[in-house]
């Protein structure tokens, strides 16, 4: 690939984050006011400060003006922008290139969904003409097909798949009962989640994130004004983004088992790092766990596990809290919860929390004080046609 990377020339120096929810009782407009306060308080900063401004959302509202009338916002740019679920990551992305080639001094990167009042559930976009050859099932329903089709790769039998994933969701139900900010907060034993009836494949409700309404924010400078901000700024390593070209498809040799577009933005963040063993260098992944066996590919996409050992590094503890590389110790999407347009930035803030010990013990990842980084990842789409988005941020 062509991307040089923008290593430790710009810096994550304020953040915020609502709880993901059913806020019957907020708009649009006040799950911007809470992220973005809580930003520019742990910065320092006002919004005058802020030189410009990009927000994510995909159903939230169609130009900047959706940001700009809540926070009276006079004559600052204020860019829209929309990429799938990896919306929010999209804005920070757009955000820190925007510091990194001297344009702005202070840029914000905010990302809002609120649909859960609306008639509306995940991502429901505009139906655009097309020639009829587009895919016709659900979300759950497309990748539900990874399953089976993981298992016969790798001679992994039924059962025990269905072990599998229900072991992905317990972890991430355990680690969002630790956390307030979660959608979903109650543990769940894997035994109950195997018993549950399924709803798209062999996938149960379980088996999918909750769709919600939340907003993050983060504020991004240059690295060497960082200091004057805060004295635990995140230092971006990497920032890589693919859109694959959806031929996956079409391509009867494609078998479910990879998504090549998160392998690629996978080798080109390390590259852009510096990472030559993730498992070993990273201190905790967040990934885009939509339905679990997504995180069961991504892990090994990612090069957190080797081909076809995931599934039994996962009925081994390896991504847990206290295991050898926690992964989603926020709870992830499936706990946590999925307003598109915010959840990659939401991300990002648990990795700020977790990198600079803000984290209650209760939920503090094994890996802190011996490892710096931290990566996210967060795509949109569907097997075979996708966008992949994948950040490595570290304190040094």
């Amino acid at each position: 690939m062509g991307s040089h990377g923008i290593k430790d020339r710009v810096a994550i120096v304020g953040m915020g984050c609502t709880r993901f929810t059913e806020h019957w009782d907020k708009g649009v407009d006040e799950l911007l006011l809470a992220s973005t306060g809580e930003a520019f308080a742990s910065a320092g900063v006002d919004k005058e400060q802020v030189d410009a401004y990009w927000l994510g959302t995909a159903q939230s509202g169609m130009s900047g003006l959706t940001l700009s009338k809540p926070l009276r916002l006079r004559d600052k740019p204020v860019t829209r922008v929309e990429n799938y679920c990896a919306t929010g990551s999209e804005a920070l992305r757009q955000a820190a290139y925007a510091v990194a080639s001297g344009a702005y001094d202070v840029a914000m990167a905010v990302g809002v969904e609120k649909v859960k009042d609306s008639g509306y559930q995940g991502l429901n976009a505009f139906p655009i003409p097309n020639d009829g050859t587009q895919r016709t099932l659900t979300a759950a329903a497309m990748f539900s097909m990874v399953a089976p089709a993981y298992a016969r790769r790798y001679g992994v039998d039924s059962g025990e798949m269905r072990t599998v994933l229900a072991r992905i969701a317990s972890k991430n139900h355990a680690n969002g009962a630790r956390n307030p900010r979660a959608q979903f907060r109650k543990e769940m034993s894997v035994e109950k989640l195997c018993s549950m009836p399924a709803v798209a494949g062999g996938l149960s409700v379980f088996d999918c994130a909750g769709v919600a309404d939340g907003s993050a924010a983060a504020i991004v400078v240059r690295a060497e004004d960082a200091h004057r901000y805060t004295d635990k700024p995140l230092f971006i390593k990497a920032l890589s983004f693919v859109a694959g070209d959806g031929s996956g498809l079409m391509d009867p040799a494609y078998d479910y088992t990879t998504f090549p577009e998160v392998a690629t933005s996978a080798r080109d963040a390390y590259a852009q790092a510096g990472i030559s063993s993730p498992a070993e260098e990273l201190a905790m992944a967040e990934v885009h766990d939509c339905f679990t066996p997504t995180e069961l590919v991504l892990v090994e996409d990612l090069g957190l596990a080797e081909r076809g050992t995931a599934w039994k590094r996962i009925l081994d503890g390896a991504f847990d809290l206290d295991g050898e590389l926690p992964v989603n110790p926020d709870g992830g999407l499936k706990s946590f919860g999925h307003p598109v347009g915010a959840s990659g930035l939401r991300m990002m803030f648990e990795a700020w929390l977790q990198l600079r010990g803000e984290a209650p013990e209760e939920r503090r990842i094994s890996t802190y004080g011996s490892r710096s980084l931290a990566l996210t990842h967060n795509l949109g789409g569907y097997p075979g046609e996708m966008v992949s988005f994948v950040s490595i941020l570290g304190t040094e």
